[in-house]
């Protein structure tokens, strides 16, 4: 059977949260029994958000494959069971890029290039490109009405049409607002987006009302009249404390139901206890933590999205609120690293690219390293924690990445060998999903239970394997190789509490069903710190509701 699809559109302001709309109706129809893959089609002529700076675009979501994909990628695996790829991404620049290689290679036999059709069949014929599934959703990134979004929404209503009424639909998401001085919802901007999106020639069968409470009876019929749909297909969507709340309360207004009549499909009632588990632990935790999160992109949030929801995953597997106490690098740099992390129950040093900040990172490692404080570090900040072992324990000065200082004495962090000299062309980047083999006994063993994983990367730079045994020696275990060219992807400190430090980033594969191992160990970690150093304090939320 060929796949239904579901088109998520947005409309009056950016942000107001489709990729969040997306990733729970897949929950949804999961948790009906369907099987679900999600897109997202970008409008932004970059190829991808690779090079683009995380605190303009927010993360950048790494997939198996080695695809650098929208973080909204990321909402999509965290709420369903698919894995995505390349081809769940794409992007104006992609698309332009392809029929322009197509045209110059002579596949339109040297007809006339155009928007229409050559642009939008390059679109559709990306909708296309999924696995057997049961129901796609597309999201089509940007605002109805913004000129960049048109080839999309033109491509999608092509597609809607050619497909049949039964076997596409249409949600579009608006803004419903409250204005406090006339203490009143404000419909016309839903009205406004509805009739744009009706003038490219498509009319959406559901209307996602985003607001801050729910739509009265009344409110829904007055946007169905005048936006031409049925008041059982106009949904609130309530904002809530959690974002894994979002399933329940679509399901509570009805969307699922909604969606499985209007694509004529028959499902099995929907189970969604594991998703009422979920946010009962997340509203009723047993113990808090506070953890410090030392980055240089703190000033956006978005471009921690994977870790902060990482973290959420480890204290739902803990019944455990984990607050971030998020804290400049810089500052540390400038200030030092007990004026900051004095109280946290753990410190999180995560990945990133430039020099920006790392004396801050290695100042605020060591800070942890001799106090016995649980450390946590992913990718550069692995990288931050070798620097400072070799400086402060091996006593090797100046010891460095070459990354950051090319003349360093001592490039304990560098360039594999056959990559010197090629770093600035952009190739050599390790991308997407990699063995990795575990020292039985380790840390990073115990946590996962097996020896032989798999998990995604984004770097270029490696532990410099000539300082190896050196690091053996004083204590530094690496206890995760990559086995393939024997490159070091954890380091652990077996005589302190909880301090590892990996390559990759394991924050791409957490789920909220299923924390990931180092987060769920991690924050068990900083729990039992905090009960070591205030008795009473691990049992300060049980119960505390936000």
């Amino acid at each position: 059977m060929k796949p239904k699809y579901i088109f998520v559109t947005g409309g009056v302001l950016s942000s107001l949260g489709k990729g969040l709309a997306s990733a729970s109706i897949g929950a949804l129809l999961e948790a009906r029994g369907l099987s679900v893959t999600l897109q997202k089609f970008d409008p932004y002529i970059n190829i991808d958000p690779g090079t683009m700076n995380p605190i303009q675009h927010g993360e950048v979501f790494v997939t198996d494959d080695g695809a650098e994909t929208d973080l909204d990628l990321g909402h999509y695996e965290r709420f369903t069971h698919a894995r995505l790829g390349r081809d769940n991404n794409f992007t104006t620049g992609q698309i332009y890029y392809s029929v322009i290689t197509k045209e110059r290679r002579g596949d339109y036999l040297g007809g006339t290039v155009q928007i229409i059709p050559h642009i939008t069949d390059e679109i559709m014929a990306d909708f296309r490109k999924v696995p057997e599934v049961d129901v796609v959703i597309v999201e089509i990134g940007g605002t109805v009405g913004d000129i960049e979004s048109l080839p999309f929404l033109e491509a999608m209503r092509q597609f809607m049409w050619e497909v049949g009424p039964e076997n596409a639909i249409a949600i579009h998401l608006t803004l419903v607002p409250h204005l406090g001085a006339a203490g009143e919802l404000k419909t016309k901007p839903t009205q406004h987006s509805v009739k744009m999106l009706r003038e490219i020639g498509i009319q959406p069968n559901i209307i996602f009302c985003r607001t801050d409470r729910y739509l009265s009876p009344e409110i829904k019929a007055k946007i169905a009249l005048f936006c031409n749909v049925t008041p059982d297909a106009v949904v609130t969507g309530k904002d809530v404390e959690t974002i894994y709340e979002v399933p329940l309360v679509l399901h509570q207004e009805g969307i699922d139901e909604k969606i499985t009549r209007l694509l004529n499909i028959w499902t099995r009632r929907p189970d969604l206890s594991v998703w009422e588990e979920i946010v009962r632990r997340i509203y009723q935790p047993k113990a808090e933590v506070e953890v410090a999160l030392v980055g240089k992109y703190i000033v956006l949030k978005e471009a921690y999205k994977s870790l902060t929801e990482a973290f959420v995953h480890g204290g739902v597997a803990n019944e455990t609120r984990v607050r971030l106490r998020w804290v400049d690098a810089e500052t540390v740099e400038k200030e030092g690293a007990e004026r900051h992390l004095d109280g946290v129950d753990g410190l999180m040093v995560p990945g990133g690219f430039g020099i920006r900040g790392i004396e801050g990172k290695v100042a605020a490692i060591r800070f942890a390293r001799e106090r016995g404080l649980p450390f946590f570090g992913i990718c550069l900040g692995m990288q931050c924690a070798v620097i400072e072992y070799a400086r402060n324990v091996l006593g090797l000065a100046g010891a460095n990445s070459s990354e950051f200082d090319p003349k360093t004495p001592h490039p304990v962090i560098d360039l594999l060998p056959e990559q010197h000299g090629i770093a600035d062309k952009g190739g050599t980047m390790r991308l997407g999903s990699y063995p990795c083999t575990l020292s039985e006994g380790s840390l990073a063993h115990r946590a996962y239970g097996q020896a032989d994983i798999q998990e995604r990367h984004r770097h270029r730079y490696e532990f410099n394997n000539a300082y190896r045994d050196q690091f053996l020696a004083s204590g530094l275990v690496t206890s995760g190789v990559y086995p393939g060219r024997a490159l070091v992807e954890i380091v652990e400190l077996p005589a302190h509490p909880w301090f590892l430090g990996c390559q990759f980033h394991p924050e791409f594969k957490s789920r909220p069903w299923a924390a990931h191992p180092l987060f769920r160990e991690f924050v068990m970690a900083a729990r039992a710190h905090r009960e070591k150093s205030s008795p009473a304090a691990g049992h300060a939320a049980e119960t505390h509701q936000p």
